[in-house]
């Protein structure tokens, strides 16, 4: 798949990665206004193509108590709104094969989340819209299974696929990232993205709530790029400690150009090899 096929992107031929970014949840309009305004400066600046990310609604939660969602209309009324300001395509999860044609009413990249990554009747559903479709890598499979939800997609006549790494299960409480896996999904010949921020989750906590090593980001994002993942994923909020969703790992907003410079740096000397 070339991503030049994602509408609205731009820097494609910089030389860069491209990058998914923005943060977990939709949790306002003002929020993901904000975030979406500093990321795309940002990657304006530094020639990367970018692709805001949020989800409209978070399905899988550890407590029933947990923040789950504006509403989906609301959210993805939102996600079209950042597009339409700063005019750069956007990426969402979705959860059930009858949500895959609403939510690409809005959205540019409709994402598959990695618990559900062998749903048939979902990437089935997916591929039907037409969309780019972005399937993350479950963390309970091997990167040569991928193969098999590429095809699936790609048998509906949609060759526009994506896969993510985010992570695999390392005992219980914890991921860690084979970077093996990078290259050996590039062999299905589509576009493999790292996903940094769920990577260093550290799930299934007594406490019900997902915690997290985000002073680990940088390493993460420095070997992905090294090894050559194509793109990254990372979640990014201006205050994670009082985000609504995974705030324990994401980046903070104000180190995000920072880390993004030093990346585009080691991706200049990837590109020489």
């Amino acid at each position: 798949m070339d991503i030049n096929k994602i509408p609205k992107i731009k820097h494609t031929d910089s030389g860069n990665f491209f990058l998914l970014a923005g943060p977990c949840a939709i949790e306002g309009e003002e929020m993901a206004l904000r975030i979406a305004e500093r990321v795309v400066e940002i990657t304006n600046k530094l020639e990367i193509p970018y692709i805001f990310k949020g989800s409209y609604r978070k399905a899988n939660r550890s407590r029933i108590d947990s923040f789950s969602g504006i509403g989906d209309e609301k959210a993805l009324k939102i996600l079209r709104k950042v597009s339409e300001t700063f005019d750069v395509p956007t990426v969402t999860d979705i959860h059930a094969a009858d949500e895959a044609a609403m939510a690409a009413e809005y959205v540019d990249v409709l994402q598959i989340p990695a618990f559900l990554c062998r749903q048939t009747d979902l990437l089935v559903a997916a591929a039907q819209t037409g969309k780019v479709v972005n399937i993350k890598k479950g963390q309970f499979l091997s990167p040569e299974a991928m193969q098999f939800a590429v095809k699936k997609v790609r048998d509906m006549g949609n060759n526009d696929v994506v896969l993510t790494d985010r992570g695999t299960m390392f005992g219980y409480q914890d991921m860690i990232v084979d970077y093996r896996g990078i290259p050996a999904m590039k062999q299905f010949d589509v576009p493999v993205v790292l996903d940094i921020t769920h990577s260093l989750q550290q799930p299934n906590q007594s406490s019900g709530v997902t915690g997290g090593k985000p002073e680990l980001i940088e390493t993460v994002a420095r070997a992905g790029i090294a090894v050559g993942a194509d793109g990254l994923f990372i979640e990014t909020h201006f205050d994670p400690a009082n985000a609504k969703s995974d705030g324990a790992n994401m980046l903070h907003l104000d180190l995000l150009e920072g880390l993004m410079s030093r990346l585009v740096e080691i991706r200049k000397v990837v590109n020489k090899f």
